[in-house]
């Protein structure tokens, strides 16, 4: 019998071993600096669209005009992933996100609050941005399992996933906070995030990895559906998309939140800023735990546990909001508020366990040669999720709200309590349709 590797032993004990890969350092900082400013410019532009159209609808149209070009950029996304250098792909994905928000910058500085004309100019440099994020997560995720040893992978993820998260509580709160200091100077957050790009542009391509293209296959329909085949072969990553897929699809209530912070807490734009931040804050604590725990040694029921008490939390933010609006139990503004808030922050916790697990899993079953295309179908089933999701949510509080003459906050609670439930069926269909995912085993 061979006697253990200590340096590999050694890594895998120690929690932070992965920061002293310098590329993977920059990595992550590039991540963080561009997730930041991403964060920032979507609660921004859903508080502004809310607060010049005050329409559900228009907040249904977020979530689609970034859907639509998910759905058809997807297989080219993956293909293009596999065969062509992955950091060129994020530094020229990123340098075109920076232009859009350029594009977003002017159009909020020079359309007045009353121009009808400027939901229709969001809604074109949206789709231009969700071209971009199409073709960058694919080449991103795969990207980093040839910066880190495979036995760091699952750390990697989880501070991967972790940095992501903390981008996501300090942008929205910074952005609603700028929003409220400005009085509504919109233009300044799309800004900064065209700056942002910049910088991650440039910290990606100082990352001396270099990313070994394999010999470029033809473009045709059997090499572009091959991620879609491996997926569908593959019953256990194909079981966890689908669950997180129609999970956040049922029990997302992230784009509706504009309503609650306006309508129902009055709690202004900075309120906002909380609100989105709170799932985040949860996540980053949880990462942390994660990342001093040993892998997880039942993984897929950890995973179905957790999105469990994610329809659960669900459901009770959405009694909550309805009891603050309702007064049924008299409480401060700021008791609803807080407590709102803590429920939103078990939400991002327990789903970033289900993140951890999903991403690790696909990275990890997947061979190099697919993984960009494999990637490429996550980045569809998460962003059909979150953007599909977010216009069913804000479709079915027009439906149950003014569509039959009710208050566009009574919609919003009545769909929010709704998708909960919703998310609790799913993952007792997924836990009957694939039970190895109950049985599999440890995350390593």
């Amino acid at each position: 019998m061979s006697a253990p590797n200590p340096s590999a032993q050694s890594r895998e004990e120690h929690p932070y071993a992965v920061f002293r890969n310098a590329d993977f350092v920059r990595y992550l900082l590039a991540r963080f600096i561009a997730s930041f400013g991403q964060q920032m410019i979507v609660v921004t532009i859903d508080w502004e669209l809310y607060e010049r159209t005050n329409s559900l609808l228009a907040l249904t149209m977020v979530g689609v005009s970034m859907m639509v070009p998910m759905i058809l950029c997807t297989l080219h996304a993956g293909h293009v992933a596999d065969t062509y250098d992955r950091k060129k792909i994020i530094v020229a994905t990123t340098g075109w996100l920076g232009l859009a928000s350029l594009g977003l910058t002017f159009v909020s500085a020079f359309t007045g609050p009353k121009n009808a004309l400027f939901p229709v100019f969001v809604y074109s440099l949206l789709l231009m941005i969700a071209v971009g994020r199409t073709f960058l997560w694919p080449a991103s995720a795969a990207f980093i399992t040839r910066l880190v040893p495979r036995d760091q992978l699952a750390r990697a993820v989880t501070f991967n996933s972790g940095a992501f998260q903390l981008s996501a509580v300090l942008g929205p709160a910074t952005a609603g906070l700028v929003i409220w200091l400005t009085h509504g100077t919109c233009w300044i957050i799309y800004a900064f995030n065209a700056l942002a790009a910049l910088i991650c542009l440039s910290l990606v391509s100082s990352i001396r990895h270099v990313h070994p293209v394999v010999a470029r296959e033809p473009v045709s329909f059997k090499t572009l559906v091959q991620g879609f085949q491996f997926v569908y072969t593959n019953k256990i990553i194909l079981g966890t998309l689908t669950l997180d897929m129609f999970a956040v699809l049922l029990g997302g209530s992230v784009t509706l939140l504009p309503v609650f912070a306006k309508d129902i807490l009055r709690a202004g734009p900075h309120g906002l800023g909380l609100l989105r931040a709170a799932m985040p804050i949860g996540a980053v604590l949880c990462a942390f735990v994660i990342a001093h725990r040993p892998p997880l040694q039942k993984a897929g029921r950890t995973m179905l546990t957790c999105v469990a008490w994610f329809g659960v939390a669900t459901i009770l933010f959405g009694l909550v909001n309805q009891a603050c609006l309702g007064r049924f139990i008299p409480a401060a503004d700021a008791v609803w508020f807080w407590l709102a808030f803590g429920l939103l922050a078990v939400c991002g916790a327990v789903d970033n366990v289900s993140v951890v697990v999903r991403q690790t899993l696909v990275q990890l079953l997947t061979p190099d040669e697919k993984r960009g295309r494999v990637s490429a179908v996550n980045s569809l089933f998460i962003g059909t999720s979150n953007e599909l999701g977010g216009a069913e949510s804000g479709f079915t509080a027009w439906v149950f709200g003014p569509a039959i003459a009710l208050t566009n906050a009574t919609g919003t609670m009545i769909s929010t309590v709704v998708g909960g439930f919703g998310t609790l069926a799913v993952v007792l269909a997924v836990a009957l349709i694939w039970p190895q995912i109950r049985r599999y085993g440890k995350l390593s």
